[in-house]
């Protein structure tokens, strides 16, 4: 089989020895005759698997005894509705960060639920830069401070981390998550979807201080409440087990290859490169603010969108696919995951110069 090449915002790459793994154990798990896709989640079997992804979201990530980490379902756009439900309260204010796509549904379902103080709005510069981290400041008697670590259309991303005092911080970290070192005594709760950098679609991780917990109203049903999931660690109801599996084996891939820390190395390297090309070349143009470019989704234009559509068509024919910015902004976009090898994107860049060679 000739692999391509993916430069997806999500679902991400997958390296080759995870889905290799995940391939020779799936209809026979580890020599025990049957499948974890078809075992009970009670199941010992799924239990070890279950704890171990835990475990190692916990080493990975240095992530203190006083929070719990969840694998739930419904991604990272059910937590933008269960956040407030759970730790905004009734009465109360939560101020939020409109940085882009993303920050902005979080908001927009939150406002559906209480009240909701927009303390940044990014919109008079198309969302292309960020304010700096230390001019944030919460609201007085804020509930909690929301904001998008990464925005995977914008391509733009926190590069320090908003200080707030003692008003509880919430990250959604959906597209940057394990790709740089974390002071997670800073949040009160992390969470976002597991396919970016984690492993496979079909779950969200949350990270949730314990004292947070506390304010999950008892009139919530069960499966919306954080409280009953923490307390039941995450197997209140049937997990996503294929998914957890897979960002177990995912974990164990990262922590062979140097952690959090060589994440973060492999990250800079490979956005670097790109980068590299975009600032050496007048052909190609970043929309971003320099100082806080995304190290996951690098977003580019050129001359025009003839151009762009025949440099995604070309880049397909070679192997490199979703090269094709999103549809709300246009552009081309490559996103450079945990997944990807920096051997891709050495031939993205080969490619990037090579076309503009021929078509500038």
């Amino acid at each position: 089989m000739s692999r391509k090449l993916n430069f997806s915002a999500g679902p991400c790459a997958i390296p080759l020895e995870v889905l290799n793994e995940m391939q020779e154990n799936f209809a026979d798990y580890q020599g025990n005759g049957i499948s974890l896709a078809e075992v009970s989640h009670r199941h010992k079997l799924y239990d070890d698997v279950h704890n171990e992804a835990i475990s190692l979201m916990k080493e990975l990530l240095k992530v203190p005894d006083n929070y719990s980490i969840l694998f739930l379902g419904g991604g990272g756009t059910l937590a933008f509705t269960m956040i407030p439900m759970n730790f905004l309260g009734e009465g109360k204010t939560a101020d939020y960060v409109n940085s882009g796509t993303w920050a902005k549904k979080a908001i927009d379902d939150a406002k559906k639920v209480g009240n909701v103080n927009v303390v940044f709005d990014g919109k008079d510069s198309a969302y292309s830069t960020l304010p700096a981290a230390s001019s944030m400041k919460a609201s007085d008697g804020s509930a909690y401070f929301h904001f998008t670590s990464n925005e995977t259309i914008g391509g733009i991303q926190w590069k320090d981390w908003p200080e707030v005092g003692d008003t509880p911080v919430i990250c959604d970290m959906s597209s940057d998550i394990m790709s740089r070192e974390l002071p997670i005594d800073k949040f009160a709760m992390i969470y976002g979807g597991v396919q970016k950098n984690l492993g496979p679609a079909g779950a969200a991780f949350m990270i949730i201080r314990n004292d947070l917990l506390e304010r999950s109203p008892d009139s919530l049903t069960a499966y919306l409440n954080y409280k009953t999931h923490a307390e039941k660690n995450a197997m209140y109801n049937t997990p996503p087990v294929f998914t957890i599996w897979g960002v177990k084996v995912f974990l164990e891939w990262v922590k062979r290859n140097g952690g959090v820390a060589g994440m973060e190395q492999l990250a800079d390297k490979k956005s670097k490169l790109i980068y590299d090309v975009l600032d050496g070349d007048d052909f190609y143009k970043s929309p971003v603010d320099p100082a806080f470019r995304s190290t996951m989704n690098i977003v580019f234009r050129l001359p025009s969108e003839e151009l762009e559509a025949q440099f995604v068509k070309e880049a397909a024919a070679e192997g490199m696919m979703f090269l094709k910015g999103h549809r709300s902004v246009g552009g081309c976009r490559a996103s450079i995951y945990n997944g990807v090898p920096e051997s891709a994107v050495f031939t993205l860049t080969d490619f990037m110069k090579d076309f503009s060679r021929k078509n500038g």
